[in-house]
C-alpha cells in the first residue's frame, strides 16, 4: 500500500468535495454559500441572518439525506 503524501491528500479530500457537490449530495455546498452571501450583500439578510441560515442547512443535512462539506472531507 502507497502513502500519501499531505499534498496528494488534500487534492484527493478536494475532488471528493467537488464530486460529492456535483451529484446534490451536499446541503451546505459551495452554492448554497454563495446564495447566502449574495443575499447579504443585497441586504436582504444580515450576518447574523446568513450564519443562522448555514448553521440550519447544516443541522438538517442528515433529515434530508445529505450531508455536509466537512462530513465528506473526514470520509475521505
Amino acid at each position: 500500500m502507497e502513502r500519501r503524501d499531505a499534498r496528494t491528500a488534500r487534492y484527493d479530500k478536494r475532488e471528493a468535495i467537488k464530486t460529492a457537490e456535483a451529484a446534490g449530495q451536499v446541503a451546505d455546498s459551495i452554492e448554497a454559500r454563495v446564495a447566502i452571501v449574495k443575499r447579504m450583500e443585497a441586504g436582504e439578510i444580515t450576518l447574523a441572518e446568513g450564519q443562522a441560515e448555514l448553521k440550519r442547512l447544516k443541522r438538517n443535512a442528515k433529515k434530508n439525506g445529505q450531508v455536509t462539506r466537512s462530513q465528506v472531507w473526514r470520509q475521505s
